[in-house]
């Protein structure tokens, strides 16, 4: 039964492991003052049925009952782990402040102890388990913000085209609202392509001018997910996450969505070209491994596409490992580097994803990882110096919103940051540094960060990164689609997707 009082015996934080009334509690605490000998430098003390094992934090106790058959040592050892683990969520250790974060306190304490017994756990599992922190999660916003600011670019895009056509045809003596009622004389004065889009946004205009226009940027992650019917791959399952975003936003503004087109010009044959990479790289150097799991997903939505093959340009010198679906014709795909289905009188499905390539790459080859980070974190006489540095090994790459995530000692205050490309956040309450680089190329292929704190090396591993690319690291493409009878050229819209399932230097 952990407990944190004041000196007078009144209960703060108290958590139970067995079942035990509230005066009771109350009752051994406000006892508990008046059982300690002044001047002595014991650490417990002992009733007729109960022990106190205690630790002084300031003007509160910490506070352990036991019973008195309980081992002294192991309950000495987990009073130690939970008078470590105020600090992590207390700034100063004062009544008002351990209030304020009981609810964290408890859930930390039934880390250490469950049912009555310690748990074999350490401060720094501790912390992550409650945290419960999700990468994927993060990897999902960082696509969704991405997806966003290029829809908002988009939308600015066709706005600044519209206008320019209802300046043109205010010019030829046209009427700009809606060109609704005009006769054929009027008509001729305007591209189709010009009148279509026209008729086709003037009725969405006070939805585009208002201030709220993130839908349009939410109405891509809803086609990435697709629906997603029977999704069997790492990449569907995290885009049939966008599509629960907002679905009911989607419905609202179908019409928006026809009109503020995502950055990706939709096709009838649509295909997507997705990656992942999961690295771990030791601190000292070498790479322990790295996984990039592949796939192009196609999507067929014109009936009249749907006997079609498509030409594979494999690009790849790194020696990825290559599986096709099934129902896929793998000795035309061998000879040719064509995907067709073997059967060449069926069609694709209809409006579904259908994953009809997948690709591995396993390698402990460092000349491979496609970005290098050193951390060289040295001591001084009151704390580290920390060196970090990047480096773009794969030059071909463009990582976007790249956050470079270092561990920092906790109750030692803000790192002093000096040299530093980009810019950084640190967060007290995770005691996280993120380094945060919009883009990485090869026009800022190198970069680095310098800081000073209190601590010892081991406590800024492991780092983490994420990033998300729009070029695929296999550089795996589909250039041509064609139809199986007459061989004649489809128009086929694409989509590149690379991302990081994990990404640690240990």
């Amino acid at each position: 039964r952990p407990a944190i009082c004041t000196k007078a015996g009144k209960a703060i934080v108290s958590r139970q492991f067995v079942e035990m009334t509230r005066t009771r509690i109350e009752g051994l605490l406000a006892a508990f003052p008046k059982l300690m000998g002044t001047g002595k430098q014991h650490t417990f003390v002992e009733t007729d049925s109960v022990r106190y094992v205690y630790q002084p934090l300031e003007k509160l106790y910490m506070v352990l009952v036991t019973t008195k058959n309980s081992n002294i040592l192991e309950d000495l050892e987990t009073l130690r782990l939970f008078s470590r683990v105020i600090p992590e969520y207390c700034r100063v250790l004062e009544e008002g402040e351990i209030s304020e974060h009981c609810f964290d306190l408890i859930f930390a304490f039934d880390e250490i102890v469950a049912l009555g017994y310690r748990e074999n756990v350490n401060l720094a599992q501790i912390r992550t388990f409650t945290e419960m922190d999700s990468h994927e999660e993060k990897v999902f916003r960082a696509v969704r913000e991405t997806q966003e600011r290029e829809a908002n670019a988009e939308m600015k895009r066709k706005a600044k085209e519209l206008q320019q056509a209802r300046r043109d045809a205010e010019r030829a003596g046209r009427k700009a609202p809606g060109f609704g009622g005009f006769g054929s004389s009027g008509m001729s004065n305007l591209s189709p392509a010009a009148i279509i889009a026209e008729s086709m946004v003037e009725p969405e205009k006070p939805k585009m001018a208002s201030a709220p226009v993130r839908p349009s940027g939410p109405s891509k992650a809803l086609k990435l997910g697709a629906k997603g019917k029977e999704v069997d791959n790492f990449v569907d399952k995290l885009m049939s996450e966008g599509e629960n975003v907002i679905p009911s936003a989607g419905k609202k503004q179908s019409d928006v969505s026809k009109v503020l087109q995502p950055p990706v010009n939709t096709e009838g044959v649509h295909l997507k070209i997705e990656e992942k990479i999961s690295l771990t790289c030791g601190r000292d150097g070498g790479l322990q491994n790295m996984e990039v799991l592949g796939i192009i997903t196609l999507r067929v939505t014109d009936e009249t596409n749907g006997r079609i093959r498509l030409h594979v340009n494999n690009n790849d010198k790194k020696g990825v490992q290559l599986q096709t679906h099934p129902n896929v014709d793998k000795k035309l795909f061998t000879a040719d580097s064509l995907i067709g289905l073997k059967n060449p009188d069926k069609a694709f499905p209809l409006n579904n994803d259908v994953g009809i390539l997948k690709w591995r790459l396993q390698t402990t080859e460092e000349s491979l990882i496609p970005l290098t980070i050193n951390c060289w974190p040295s001591e001084n006489g009151s704390g580290c110096d920390v060196n970090i540095e990047y480096e773009l090994q794969e030059e071909s790459l463009e990582l976007n919103d790249v956050i470079i995530t270092i561990p920092v000692p906790s109750g030692v205050g803000a790192p002093v940051i000096g040299d530093l490309d980009g810019e950084y956040r640190h967060d007290s309450r995770k005691n996280i540094l993120e380094w945060c680089l919009p883009v990485i190329d090869e026009n800022n292929k190198t970069g680095s960060l310098e800081f000073s704190i209190a601590g010892k090396p081991n406590d800024f591993f492991p780092v983490s990164v994420s990033f998300v690319s729009r070029r695929n690291y296999s550089d795996i493409q589909v250039d041509s689609v064609t139809h199986v009878e007459g061989g004649s050229l489809v128009k086929f819209s694409t989509e590149t997707l690379f991302v990081v399932d994990k990404y640690e230097i240990l």
